[in-house]
């Protein structure tokens, strides 16, 4: 029986790389998108290459999406081996002229803020309150975070409300790592870099397929691997 792994966010960019290579591992990859017709789109590049995926539509921002799919998997496969928290917005830009989203913090609407921290913490929260009674023994949960929510980091003069919204991930990611370590889960947090994605813009130096192997990398841990960390490229990071 192959393993099972998760991944919101799926039909594009770094979730998608992600489905790839956890599923050339070997693992059976429910790959979630918010549309279905995009992850359909996505699903059938990694079909054609005679990958083990399916496709389950999710919008990490309902409770009772959260729950289907748990229902989904509890039915269809009994457990989960692979949680990855991939799904995740960055509306705020210097250039938006509409004022809903700007990045300058002295202008971003605190509903903004709202929207974001629903989309990129409370998802994530959604989803291992949903999957934790799923999660097998020795799971791995990975919360895709980024460097921009690192405090110990410049925090620079912008987009606020996506930094916020990773440092409460990171934060996530560290009370699950207690809260789920009696049956050897390991819960981490991981920055996959500046990647050549929508949400990245083609300035960025990493391709989807780098940025996804750190991910990967977290999902796949040994026995003996950390647990409750902040990473990048395996190298663990300052909170």
């Amino acid at each position: 029986m192959p393993q099972i792994a998760i991944v919101t966010g799926a039909n594009r960019g770094i979730g998608l790389e992600v489905s790839r290579q956890l599923a050339q591992l070997g693992h059976h990859v429910i790959m979630t998108a918010r549309d279905p017709r995009k992850g359909a789109a996505a699903m059938q590049q990694l079909v054609a290459e005679g990958l083990d995926v399916e496709l389950r539509k999710l919008d990490v921002n309902s409770t009772e999406d959260c729950q289907a799919l748990a229902r989904h998997v509890a039915e269809n496969h009994k457990g989960v081996d692979v949680l990855v928290n991939n799904a995740g917005i960055l509306p705020e830009s210097f250039s938006d002229t509409s004022g809903r989203y700007p990045a300058n913090p002295l202008r971003v609407p605190p509903a903004t803020v709202m929207e974001i921290l629903n989309t990129n913490t409370l998802g994530p929260l959604r989803m291992i309150q949903a999957f934790a009674p799923l999660l097998r023994e020795n799971a791995r949960v990975v919360n895709v975070s980024s460097s921009m929510g690192q405090l110990s980091g410049d925090f620079g003069n912008g987009h606020l409300g996506y930094r916020m919204s990773k440092t409460a991930l990171n934060a996530v990611t560290k009370m699950f790592a207690n809260v789920l370590a009696p049956k050897n889960i390991k819960v981490n947090s991981v920055d996959p870099g500046w990647v050549r994605t929508d949400m990245g813009n083609e300035n960025a130096p990493r391709s989807p397929a780098q940025g996804a192997a750190s991910v990967v990398w977290a999902a796949t841990l040994p026995p003996d691997g950390p647990s409750g960390g902040f990473f990048l490229d395996g190298e663990r990071l300052e909170w």
